[in-house]
C-alpha cells in the first residue's frame, strides 16, 4: 500500500523533531501561496478564488500520493498561458466565468486522466521528449508573451487583440492613446521593482509578501481606489463543493490537445525540479510515481473548481529555505489557505490588481533564461537556432503550438545526429595506445592497403545511404585499400535496411578486390547480423573482436608497415559534422591506462601538433580546454570535432 500511497509512508517514517519545522515553513509558504494562486489564476482567464481552490486541492492530493518530500505544487506562470490559450476560445463571447472554470476543471481532470495512462504504461521518459535548448527557447518565448500580456493589466487599462504582435501594437496604441492609469502604473512598476531588489540584494525577505502587505497598506492611505485602481475585491466565502465538471462534446477535442501539452510541460518541469531538490537531500526520483502525483493533485484540483498545476521551483524552495521536511508543509499551508477563505474571505479586498500583475511579470522574468541563450549561442549554434524557432513558434503561432513545435524540434534534432553522425579514419600515434582520430592528429601513421573508419551511430534507414557513400568515396581513393576495417564499437544496432546496404556494398567491395571488415562489433548486434544472414556474404573470418586483431591480421598477410598519412589525404578523410561535439575520446581498439607511460606523459612530449579548427577562436579554445582535461586526468585525447 505504502508503495502506491507514498504520504503513508511519510506519516510511519515522520520524526517528531520535524514538526515545528514543518509547521513555520507552512506558515511562510502559504504568504507565497496566497497572492501568486490569485495572480496565476487571473493569468489563465479565471476568477482570482479559483487559485485558491486549486492550492489547496493539489497540495493535500500531492501530499498523500506525491513521492517527493518536500516538493510543492500549485498554479504555475508556465501553465496560465496554455490554459488560456485552451479555454478562452471556447467560452461564450460574454466571457462567462462559470464557463471557464468548468472548462478549466475538465481540463485539469483531462491531465490526470493522460497522466495516470502515462504512469500504469511507464512513459516517464516522455519528458525527455523536449531537449533543454528547445525548453530554453519555449520558456523565453512564454516569458516575453506573459510579460506583454500583463503589461496593459499593470498600467490599468485592458487591450483586446490576440497574438505577440496584435498584442504588442495594442499596448503601444494604448500607452500613446493615454490609456495609462497614472496611480496604476505607479504602484504595478514600483512592485516589479521591488520584488526583484529583494529577491536579488535581500534573499530571505519574502519578496512577494512584502508588495502585497505594502500594496494593500497604501490603498486606503493614498485612497487608491478614487484614482482609478482597480481592487480584487471580498472574494467568495466558504470552501468549494465537489463538483464534476459539465461541458459540451465539441469541447472535448480541444481540451484534451490543450491537455495534452499541459501534462508534457508539467511533467517535465517536475522531474527536473524534483531531480535538482533530490539531489540536495538524497532522494531518488521516479518519474513514473511523480507522474501518479501530479495526475492526483490536477483530478483533486478539477473536481473542485480549479486547473491545472504543475510543480514550482521557486515556492519549493521557499519551503526548503524555511525548514521544510515533509509534505506536512503543504498540508499546513492548504489548511491555512481554506481557513482564510471560510473566516476572512476580504482579507485581500484592497490588494491592487496590478500588483498581480507585477508577481505574474516577476514570475515570467524568472522563467526566461538569458544566461542559458547566450551560452548556446557561444558554443553550439545549431541548438542556438533550435532555441530561436522554438521562441519563434511560441511568440507567433501561440503557447500551444509552441510546446509541439518544441516537442517535434527536439525529436527532429535526435534524428538529424543519427541522420548525419559524426564519421572519421583512425590512425595509430606513436606513444599512444589505441587507435586515433587523424584529424585530432594529423601525424598519426597508417598501414598501405588499409582504412580504420569509425562511424558513431547506431546503423539505420536513415543514416544508411551515408555510411554506404563514405565507405565506397573510401573504396574508390588511388590507390584502392584491401580492407576498409570499420570501428564498430560505436555501431549500436543494424536494422534491416542497413543489414541490406551492408549486403550489397560487400557484394560491390568484393568485385574491386576491397574487403570489408568488422571490429568491435557488440555481441547484441553481431547476433542481429547472424539473423539476417549477412554472414553468406560477409566473410566470418573478417570480424574481429578488437581494431588492434584486425590491424594484426593484415599485417600478418601483407607485411606492411605503419607510414605517415600523406599530406595530400588530410583534407580527403570525411568531411566532420559541424554541430559535432566539442570534444570526445577518439581512442579505439583499447583504451588508455592510467598506468601506461604514454597515458601518464603529457599530449605535447608525444610531439603530436593537435589539430586546430580555422573556423573560430571558440573552436580553438574549446580543443585546448579538453588538451588541459587530458593533462588533468591522463586518459583523454583532444577531439577533432570542434
Amino acid at each position: 500500500m505504502a508503495h502506491w500511497i507514498p504520504g503513508l509512508q511519510q506519516v510511519r517514517t515522520y520524526r517528531r523533531r520535524w514538526l515545528a519545522k514543518d509547521l513555520v515553513a507552512g506558515v511562510v509558504l502559504t504568504t507565497l501561496l496566497v497572492p501568486q494562486g490569485m495572480a496565476y489564476a487571473e493569468l489563465a482567464g479565471l476568477p482570482a478564488i479559483t487559485g485558491l481552490y486549486t492550492s489547496i486541492l493539489c497540495l493535500l492530493g500531492y501530499a498523500v500520493f506525491g513521492p517527493s518530500r518536500i516538493l510543492v505544487l500549485g498554479p504555475d506562470s508556465s501553465l496560465g498561458p496554455m490554459i488560456a490559450a485552451t479555454i478562452l476560445p471556447l467560452v461564450a463571447a460574454d466571457g462567462d466565468p462559470a464557463r471557464a472554470v468548468a472548462l478549466a476543471s475538465m481540463l485539469a481532470i483531462m491531465v490526470a486522466v493522460i497522466m495516470s495512462v502515462a504512469t500504469v504504461a511507464k512513459l516517464g521518459f516522455i519528458a525527455d521528449l523536449i531537449s533543454k535548448p528547445t525548453m530554453i527557447g519555449y520558456l523565453n518565448g512564454l516569458a516575453l508573451t506573459i510579460v506583454v500580456s500583463q503589461l496593459p493589466k499593470l498600467c490599468g487599462f485592458s487591450v483586446d487583440a490576440e497574438g505577440l504582435i496584435a498584442e504588442i501594437g495594442a499596448v503601444v496604441a494604448g500607452i500613446a492613446g493615454g490609456e495609462v492609469v497614472g496611480a496604476a502604473a505607479a504602484v504595478g512598476v514600483c512592485g516589479v521593482v521591488v520584488i526583484l531588489v529583494l529577491r536579488r540584494w535581500v534573499r530571505k525577505v519574502p519578496a512577494v509578501l512584502v508588495v502585497v502587505v505594502l500594496a494593500i497598506a497604501a490603498v486606503p492611505l493614498f485612497d487608491l481606489g478614487a484614482r482609478g485602481v482597480e481592487l480584487v475585491g471580498v472574494l467568495p466565502a466558504g470552501f468549494p463543493p465537489l463538483t464534476l465538471p459539465h461541458v459540451g462534446l465539441a469541447d472535448l477535442a480541444p481540451l484534451f490537445a490543450g491537455a495534452a501539452g499541459i501534462a508534457v510541460v508539467s511533467l517535465a518541469d517536475t522531474i527536473s525540479t524534483a531531480s535538482a531538490f533530490a539531489a540536495r537531500t538524497g532522494q531518488e526520483v521516479d518519474g513514473n510515481k511523480e507522474m501518479a502525483g501530479i495526475g492526483v493533485a490536477n483530478l483533486a484540483a478539477g473536481l473542485f473548481q480549479g486547473f491545472p498545476v504543475s510543480t514550482s521551483g521557486s515556492r519549493t524552495a521557499v519551503a526548503q529555505q524555511a525548514g521544510a521536511r515533509t509534505q506536512l508543509t503543504g498540508v499546513v499551508g492548504a489548511v491555512l489557505i481554506t481557513v482564510m477563505i471560510v473566516v476572512v474571505p476580504g482579507l485581500f479586498r484592497n490588494l491592487p490588481q496590478p500588483v498581480l500583475a507585477a508577481i505574474v511579470i516577476t514570475a515570467a522574468l524568472s522563467l526566461a533564461d538569458v544566461p542559458g541563450t547566450v551560452r548556446l549561442w557561444r558554443q553550439r549554434k545549431t541548438e542556438f537556432l533550435l532555441l530561436i524557432a522554438a521562441l519563434a513558434g511560441v511568440a507567433l503561432l501561440g503557447v500551444l503550438p509552441g510546446i509541439a513545435i518544441a516537442v517535434v524540434l527536439s525529436i527532429l534534432n535526435v534524428f538529424r545526429h543519427s541522420w548525419l553522425p559524426y564519421h572519421t579514419i583512425l590512425g595509430k600515434v606513436p606513444g599512444l595506445p589505441g587507435f586515433h582520430d587523424v584529424r585530432s592528429y594529423p601525424r598519426a601513421q597508417r598501414l598501405p592497403g588499409l582504412v580504420i573508419f569509425r562511424f558513431d551511430a547506431p546503423l539505420m534507414f536513415a543514416n544508411a545511404k551515408t555510411f554506404r557513400d563514405e565507405v565506397r568515396r573510401l573504396a574508390t581513393a588511388d590507390p584502392a585499400p584491401r580492407w576498409i576495417v570499420v570501428a564498430a564499437e560505436p555501431v549500436t544496432d543494424v536494422d534491416t535496411t542497413a543489414a541490406d546496404m551492408l549486403r550489397d556494398l560487400d557484394d560491390e567491395l568484393n568485385a574491386r578486390d576491397t574487403h570489408l571488415v568488422l571490429a568491435e562489433l557488440k555481441d547484441p548486434v553481431r547476433r542481429k547480423i547472424d539473423r539476417y544472414e549477412l554472414t553468406r556474404t560477409l566473410d566470418p573470418a573478417h570480424f574481429y573482436p578488437t581494431i588492434g586483431a584486425a590491424v594484426a591480421a593484415f599485417r600478418e598477410q601483407t607485411s606492411v608497415d605503419w607510414v605517415p598519412f600523406p599530406r595530400r589525404n588530410q583534407n580527403e578523410v570525411p568531411h566532420e559534422d559541424d554541430d559535432a561535439p566539442d570534444a570526445r575520446v577518439h581512442s579505439a581498439g583499447r583504451t588508455n591506462r592510467l598506468g601506461s607511460p604514454a597515458a601518464r606523459a603529457p599530449l605535447s612530449s608525444h610531439r603530436v601538433k593537435p589539430w586546430r579548427s580555422r573556423r573560430s577562436s571558440s573552436s580553438r579554445y574549446s580543443c585546448l580546454a579538453t588538451m588541459t582535461v587530458y593533462r588533468e586526468s591522463s586518459s583523454r585525447t583532444c577531439s577533432s570535432s570542434t
